[in-house]
């Protein structure tokens, strides 16, 4: 009697790289790295650099041993589009939170503001808000927040390369940041309104950059919820690719 040899699938076989995804409003980094990681069938997914559920705009998603590089490549600076209203501050500094004061704007200039913005630019010091992912004694800032509850947090040292406004229609006011690794926009955004005598808020958020990756070659959600693995593996940067960029600019 001949031997039953039951017959193996084979593997989905590995890919490693870098998939740049332009994440829409009110989806998470975590549901981005998850839709692609079960879509597509990939074993190891991360992402580098977390995006607030309001915020839109660059994910990047890296892919098997591109994973081992999520702590350098989130080091990289970042570049937001930012929206900021004045007149009233939230509990989270942007557009998601309750309204926790008002305060009057009519009096902001525009050479005041512009000062104002501008004296953000350089090495600052910030104070992480309640409503972050930052932990103290184990436990998330905004699992405390939820509970009513407010801790003191330590500054943390902050870069803005540079703010440039490209619109001015108070109570809105709409500029370019670029930042590195660990800024709050939305912390930022308040600080000004303060700054400024008045109050204010992040009411809109998008990240066109990070680090040597830019919005313009990212994919939306929309478009990959429309493809298979073998549509999709072309998109992705491959490892080799993504480590000789990054060695060629630490030697520029």
């Amino acid at each position: 009697m001949a031997r039953y040899q039951r017959r193996r699938k084979n593997p989905t076989p590995d890919v490693s790289g870098v998939l740049l995804v332009d994440k829409p409003v009110e989806w998470t980094s975590h549901d981005v790295v998850n839709m692609v990681r079960s879509r597509f069938r990939f074993n190891k997914v991360g992402h580098c650099g977390t995006l607030d559920p309001l915020a839109t705009g660059l994910i990047v998603v890296v892919i098997g041993d591109a994973t081992k590089l999520s702590n350098h490549l989130t080091a990289d600076d970042k570049i937001y589009q930012t929206n900021l209203t004045f007149g009233k501050e939230t509990s989270s500094y942007d557009a998601e939170g309750e309204v926790t004061r008002t305060a009057p704007y009519e009096h902001i200039t525009e050479d005041a503001l512009r000062e104002c913005i501008a004296s953000f630019q350089g090495d600052q010091m910030q104070i992480p808000p309640m409503v972050s992912a930052i932990k103290k004694d184990g436990k998330k800032l905004y699992e405390l927040a939820r509970k009513g509850i407010e801790i003191e947090r330590e500054a943390r040292p902050v870069k803005m390369n540079s703010l440039d406004i490209s619109r001015i229609e108070l109570p809105e006011v709409d500029f370019t940041l670029h930042c590195s690794k660990g800024t709050y926009v939305r912390v930022l955004c308040k600080d000004i309104g303060d700054k400024l005598d008045s109050a204010a808020f992040m009411s809109g958020l998008r990240r066109t950059q990070s680090g040597i990756f830019t919005l313009d070659k990212a994919h939306t959600v929309a478009e990959l919820k429309e493809m298979e693995r073998e549509n999709v593996e072309p998109l992705i940067l491959p490892l080799a690719d993504v480590v000789a960029q990054l060695a060629e600019l630490k030697q520029s």
